[in-house]
C-alpha cells in the first residue's frame, strides 16, 4: 500500500510552535514523526523522540542527566522559587542527591501504607459521588477527579481539611511553568505558587515537629524523622512535600479524567467492565497508555548515545521523550488506536522506567482503579453533556473541564 500522507509536517514539527489542532488530537503527527522522522531534530542540540525503543533507550541509559539547573538558570533566575523547587525535587535530580531523596520519599510511600489507604480512598470516592448526584451541573474534573489526589495527598501529609483549598492551584501554577514555551505569566503564577506553598509548609513543618504524628500513617512525620541513612534538610524537606502534592495531583487528576472520557466514548469497552470488574487492573494501564497523564519527559545526555532507530546523538544533547507516542508506537502495541481493557502483556511508559519511574505510581493506580469502577457502577450511562475543555499544555494531557449528565 502505498503511504500517502504527507512528510512536511513531520519535518517541519516543532515544540514550541506544535501543528494547529495537535493539542486535541496528536496522534497522526506522532505516526507521520514516528515514520518519518523519529530522532526529531529540534535545533539548537535538542530532538524528540516518538519511537517506543528509543525512548525505553533513554530511560534506562546510564548516562543521561535529569538535572535541570543550566536549563531552569535563565528561565526562572538562579534563586527564585521556582528555580529552588525544580532544582531540589527527586524528579528533577542526579545521584546522589536523587538515590537518596527517592529512598527517603519511597520509604514512606511503602506498600504498607498504599495497603492502608484502601478504605480512606473508597470513603472519599464514595462521599464525592453523593455529591455529584446533588450538583445541578456535575464537572467530573472540578466535582470529582481533581479532588481526590488533593484529599489524598492532604491525607498523607495530614494537612487540616479546612486548609487544603490551595492546593490545586498551587499545583497547577508550579508544574504549568515547566511547558516547553511558559508564558511570562505562567512562570510569575508558578513562582508566587512556589512562594506561598513554601511559607505554609514552614509553619505545618514546625507544628508537627513539635508535635509529631505517627509514622506509620503520617508521610509528613515520617519524612521528617527520616530513615536510618539520614534525614532530608528543611530545604529538602519542603520542596519534596511540594513534589509530593505537585506528582501525586497532576498524574491522577488527569488519569481520571481522560479515563472516564475514554470510557464514556466506549460503550462497548465501559460494558465489558461493568460486568467483569476484575477487568479494572489491565483496564487502568490501558487507559494510562492511550490518553498518558504525562506526555513529555527529558534528558540531558552525559555521553553520546546510539538509539535503536539508528542515529547516534551526541554529548550535550537535550532529548525530549514523547510518551504519549512512544505508548501508541505499533511496532510494541497491535492496534494502538484501538482501546482494549483486557491488553496484555501493556509495556506502556505513562510512569516512565529506570531510576525516574514515578515513585506515586502505585497510589495514583489504587485511586484510578477505586474512582472509575465506583463511578460507571453508580452512574453506568454517564455521559458527556456540552463541550469539554482540553487543557491545552503539551507536558500534560487531562481537561478542565469534562460537563456530564448522570442519567
Amino acid at each position: 500500500m502505498t503511504d500517502t500522507r504527507p512528510r512536511d509536517p513531520a519535518l517541519a514539527f516543532s515544540l514550541a510552535a506544535p501543528p494547529a489542532g495537535f493539542a486535541d488530537d496528536p496522534a497522526p503527527v506522532w505516526a507521520a514523526l514516528r515514520e518519518h522522522s523519529p530522532v526529531h531534530d529540534l535545533g539548537n542540540g535538542a530532538w524528540y523522540l516518538t519511537r517506543h525503543a528509543d525512548v525505553l533507550a533513554v530511560y534506562r541509559s546510564a548516562v543521561v542527566s535529569s538535572d535541570k539547573k543550566a536549563e531552569f538558570a535563565p528561565r526562572f533566575g538562579v534563586g527564585t522559587p521556582l528555580y529552588e523547587h525544580h532544582t531540589t525535587s527527586q524528579v528533577f535530580s542526579d545521584p546522589p542527591l536523587h538515590t537518596r531523596l527517592r529512598r527517603i520519599v519511597m520509604g514512606a510511600m511503602n506498600q504498607r501504607a498504599i495497603a492502608r489507604m484502601d478504605a480512606g480512598v473508597r470513603s472519599l470516592v464514595a462521599g464525592l459521588l453523593d455529591r455529584l448526584d446533588d450538583e445541578p451541573a456535575p464537572d467530573l474534573v472540578e466535582h470529582f477527579a481533581a479532588s481526590i489526589p488533593v484529599e489524598v495527598i492532604g491525607n498523607l501529609l495530614d494537612i487540616p481539611k479546612h486548609e487544603r483549598g490551595p492546593l490545586r492551584a498551587w499545583s497547577l501554577a508550579t508544574l504549568s511553568a515547566l511547558e516547553p514555551a511558559p508564558s511570562a505569566a505562567m512562570v510569575d503564577a508558578g513562582q508566587r505558587a512556589v512562594a506561598e506553598f513554601l511559607a505554609y509548609l514552614r509553619g505545618l513543618v514546625a507544628q508537627r515537629t513539635a508535635h509529631p504524628g505517627d509514622p506509620e500513617v503520617d508521610v509528613l512525620t515520617r519524612l521528617i524523622q527520616g530513615d536510618a541513612s539520614g534525614s532530608l534538610d528543611e530545604h529538602e524537606l519542603l520542596h519534596n512535600c511540594i513534589f509530593l502534592l505537585n506528582a501525586g495531583h497532576e498524574t491522577t487528576t488527569n488519569l481520571i479524567g481522560n479515563g472516564a472520557w475514554l470510557l464514556m466514548r466506549d460503550p462497548a469497552s465501559l460494558t465489558r467492565l461493568l460486568t467483569e470488574p476484575t477487568l479494572i487492573d489491565p483496564a487502568v494501564e490501558e487507559l494510562l497508555r492511550l490518553e498518558s497523564p504525562i506526555q513529555l519527559n527529558n534528558r540531558r545526555l552525559l555521553e553520546p548515545i546510539t538509539l535503536p532507530s539508528g542515529p547516534t546523538l551526541p554529548a550535550g544533547s537535550y532529548v525530549n521523550l514523547a510518551v504519549g507516542a512512544a505508548n501508541r508506537d505499533p511496532a510494541v502495541f497491535a492496534d494502538p488506536e484501538h482501546m482494549d481493557i483486557a491488553r496484555k502483556p501493556n509495556h506502556h511508559l505513562a510512569f516512565g522506567q529506570g531510576a525516574h519511574a514515578c515513585s506515586g505510581m502505585n497510589v495514583a493506580r489504587l485511586e484510578a482503579r477505586i474512582a472509575l469502577l465506583a463511578l460507571f457502577q453508580r452512574f453506568p450511562r454517564l455521559a458527556l453533556t456540552g463541550t469539554e475543555v482540553r487543557d491545552r499544555r503539551l507536558r500534560f494531557r487531562g481537561f478542565k473541564s469534562l460537563p456530564v449528565e448522570l442519567t
